[in-house]
């Protein structure tokens, strides 16, 4: 971690182009320990100028700020408090005294002998220091510490009376005893040796010193002599100190001068520039503000010198300024000036651009839509080009005035949707005359068809319209689709051309808001202000600048919606099925519009077709559930011959215009659950028969049904309706079966009826050669039986059930052939069990059925043969 005196230089004062010289620990005396700095720094200008500054540490990280400065030549006073024993408290007194109380003592005396040091140096001794020893300030130890360190080293020559030999010592030590090597052993010999070799060294040492006295004695006096020459330069020296002394004083006086001569021009600079910069920025020219004065907007040159008036005006309001020289009295009639020219612009154009839009919205209906033969939408294209030349002003005021500016597209809305609302009135009015016309020259051409060709009716209840009937009602769908497909096609245009201009015109997308010009924005920055601060508005999500365009067009379109269901319902009326017609062009419609680059061009169109599209679905299902009724609540007369039932027609005619209205539709969801609906009803309609009381056999009626249903749906192939197709058939065939069964036993009824008790009494446990003991089912009772069915009677009664068959069956199915040919496979089979019976319950009786196998296949093909 960096130390304090690190951080302070590079945070605080190396910014500041200063050096520090010393720091200091402290907090104020008496008061909670709160620690900050005290720094003794010197500029790096020139005249040299000395400060104290006051450093905290900043509540957060490891930043120091500056909280107090003094400059240091305003010291007066530096109180250490005591002289003779240590403390941590000093005073520094200014023009008021602060107490301090340093963290340690060598802090402080370090601090108070530098102030000491730059006193004496720069400030002629200006400031008085108290109660602190001259020690301690000129950086020598004080007696008590002398005599501290005497103590301690007395006591530590006590401790250490023994010393180490060095290693030139014992080197030497071991010489002299190699060279004295025979007599070391004889210790007296050899300490008398040593001693006569140190009186030698005595004698020689003395002759010495007696030899260089006069050196000495010269050697002394010139240093008395170097003494006095010192004396005499210090003598020199202190003159000459008090000589500059005065001339310092001056030269600081000189340059302290040039410093705040140098001040005053680089005030004088910075005066100039910002005189010239606000009056170079606040100056609007005569020639705009006679302009703006007026408000003059009835030509394009004009309207053009407004725009560029009300630019300069922008650019001058928009200048930042310190917020002090709004009292200047001149910049202040300045920026009233300018304020009263924009609010009287502002009152011009919002007249004026008011006054256009009311006549706008006056309008009448152009001649040419109302006298026009085909369908044309409005074209507001020349009022819009009448408009858009307004657009920089519109950018301009929106900027200076917002909430002037929020007022004018309700206006424009209020006044352009009565004159849509005509127009538009007038545009549905001609398309539903248009949709009549046309339907009514297709249902003629129908009449005529039928009466060219004739009309032909079934007196039974069949389909009930012919090939003719269905193309006209397909005729009258396509009259529907191009009406519908017209009416939208020449509404699209409408809505994207009125979307965009409201866009670029109020600014209403994001695009037109960030092509407003520099000069009409009002910004501020830095710390300055600007001359007209505007309110400043948070930026708007994508999602608002496309719901404004979209709530302003349902403002100005507000017929739009009512009027184009109005249309929707008269096409619904053209014919039964029209709803489904208007379902397939309004999903294709808008199918092809999200794929295609006006979706994102018209997003209010996009909300109203949506609506509209509801609605159509709504009508559709509506008319779903009345068919579906309609079908569960028919019934069928009991007069009734038998045939396709009414409701049956009736589904294959709805499934046969709407397959064919939705063959190259996007999408088929609502289809295939509307079919899936229908069938449900019309199955269930059809087995409510079973409880009807009809005169013909409801077997027949409702075999001939689902035969119907079940060829209808295998020609249309509808794959929602494949388990419904295998449905009809297996019913099909469950009351063919039942049907056959039921008509087969008149031919040989009595005949039936005894093998029935013969099968019954097997069935109850009698064996088969007992049942003849029988008395109800003897052999008398048998032949009495046989014989009343001889062949010709058997003859003529399949005769009979085969006129009755074909009375009553309908010849659209043409179900006869294969109605008879089930009874002539069950009537065999019957016949075979019955011999089989005669042969396991009657056996030896030789008993026989009076006609053989041949001859009733003989009787079959000759009733065929004759029916053709």
């Amino acid at each position: 971690m960096a130390s304090p005196w690190i951080l302070l230089e590079k945070d605080v004062f190396n910014p500041q182009n200063e050096r520090l010289l010393e720091i200091v620990h402290v907090w104020k005396t008496g008061k909670k320990r709160k620690n900050s700095i005290l720094c003794v720094v010197v500029a790096a200008c020139r005249p040299m100028q000395l400060f104290l500054e006051k450093v905290k540490k900043a509540d957060r990280g490891d930043q120091y700020k500056m909280t107090d400065r003094w400059p240091l030549k305003d010291l007066k006073l530096v109180d250490g408090k005591n002289v003779n024993q240590e403390c941590l408290e000093f005073e520094l007194q200014f023009d008021k005294i602060y107490k301090w109380t340093a963290v340690s003592v060598d802090e402080k005396n370090a601090f108070i002998r530098c102030l000491w040091k730059l006193n004496r140096r720069y400030l002629s001794s200006s400031i008085a220091f108290v109660s602190i020893p001259s020690c301690l300030l000129e950086g020598k130890q004080s007696l008590q510490e002398i005599r501290n360190t005497s103590t301690e080293a007395g006591d530590q020559a006590k401790h250490s009376a023994y010393q180490e030999m060095t290693p030139k010592e014992t080197a030497d030590m071991l010489k002299l005893m190699e060279e004295y090597e025979p007599i070391v052993n004889n210790s007296m010999a050899f300490a008398e040796k040593l001693s006569k070799d140190l009186q030698v060294l005595d004698e020689a040492n003395l002759q010495a010193i007696i030899s260089s006295e006069k050196q000495v004695t010269l050697l002394m006096g010139s240093i008395d002599e170097a003494l006095a020459e010192v004396a005499k330069v210090e003598e020199t020296l202190q003159v000459y100190d008090e000589l500059l002394g005065s001339v310092k004083q001056q030269m600081d006086h000189i340059q302290q001068g040039n410093s705040l001569l140098h001040q005053i021009d680089s005030n004088h600079e910075k005066l100039m520039s910002e005189i010239l910069f606000l009056t170079s920025n606040l100056d609007l020219s005569e020639k705009h503000r006679q302009v703006l004065s007026r408000g003059d907007l009835s030509s394009p040159s004009k309207v053009k010198a407004c725009i560029a008036a009300a630019e300069a005006l922008s650019s001058c309001m928009n200048v930042q300024i310190q917020p002090g020289y709004r009292k200047l009295q001149a910049i202040a009639e300045q920026l009233i000036m300018f304020e009263t020219l924009k609010q009287n612009f502002e009152n011009s154009f919002i007249s004026h651009i008011t006054s256009i839009f009311e006549l706008q919205g006056n309008g009448q209906v152009p001649v040419r839509m109302q006298l026009a033969c085909k369908l044309i939408s409005p074209n507001h294209g020349p009022y819009h080009d009448d408009l858009l030349p307004y657009t920089p002003l519109m950018a301009w005021l929106k900027n200076a005035n917002p909430i002037l500016f929020h007022d004018l597209p309700k206006v424009y809305a209020w006044n352009l949707n009565r004159l849509y609302e005509r127009e538009i009135k007038a545009f549905f009015e001609l398309a539903g005359m248009l949709l009549l016309g046309r339907t009514k020259e297709c249902f003629q051409e129908g009449l005529d068809k039928q009466v060219a060709c004739g009309s032909r009716q079934h007196p039974r209840f069949c389909l009930a319209d012919n090939g003719e009937g269905e193309e006209d009602e397909l005729n009258r769908g396509n009259v529907v689709k191009q009406m519908l497909e017209q009416v939208l096609r020449e509404l699209q245009p409408l809505c994207i051309a009125e979307q965009r201009f409201i866009e670029k015109f109020f600014m209403l997308s994001q695009n037109a808001a960030d092509q407003e010009g520099p000069g009409l924005q009002a910004a501020s920055k830095g710390g300055k202000d600007v001359a007209f601060p505007e309110k400043s508005h948070w930026p708007k999500t994508k999602t608002e600048l496309e719901e404004q365009p979209t709530q302003l067009l349902s403002e100005i379109f507000s017929s739009l919606e009512p009027e184009l269901r109005g249309f929707i319902d008269t096409c619904n009326k053209v014919q039964p099925f029209s709803c489904v017609q208007v379902l397939v062009t309004l999903n294709d419609y808008m199918f092809e519009m999200q794929g295609s680059s006006a979706a994102s061009s018209s997003s209010f169109l996009n909300m109203v077709l949506s609506n509209v599209l509801l609605l159509a679905k709504n009508n559709f299902n509506k008319c779903i559930c009345v068919l579906c009724k309609e079908i569960e609540e028919a019934k069928v007369p009991s007069r009734a011959k038998g045939g396709i039932l009414p409701f049956v027609s009736r589904f294959e005619e709805f499934v046969n215009f709407s397959e064919d209205v939705f063959r190259w539709a996007q999408r088929r969801g609502e289809l295939d659950k509307a079919h899936t609906k229908l069938v449900g009803s019309v199955f269930s309609s059809i087995n409510s028969l079973a409880s009807a009381n009809l005169k013909v056999n409801t077997d027949m009626v409702m075999m001939e049904n689902f035969h119907h249903i079940h060829c209808f749906l295998c020609q249309k192939k509808i794959h929602c309706l494949e388990s419904k197709r295998r449905e009809a058939k297996q019913r099909y065939n469950e009351h063919l079966e039942r049907y056959v069964v039921k008509y087969l036993g008149q031919p040989l009824e009595k005949l039936n009826h005894f093998f029935e008790g013969v099968k019954a009494r097997v069935a109850q446990g009698v064996k088969e050669e007992e049942v003849s003991f029988q008395l109800a089912y003897s052999k008398q009772e048998l032949r009495k039986v046989i014989e009343k069915y001889p062949g010709k009677e058997v003859k003529r009664a399949l005769d009979t059930l085969y006129r009755k068959i074909h009375k009553y069956l309908s010849p659209e199915e043409n179900l006869l052939p294969v109605v008879w040919r089930a009874m002539e496979q069950e009537f065999i089979r019957q016949y075979r069990e019955f011999e089989n019976l005669i042969q396991c319950c009657y056996p030896g009786s030789g008993i026989t059925m009076d006609f053989t196998m041949e001859d009733l296949l003989n009787y079959f093909i000759s009733i065929t043969q004759s029916s053709m």
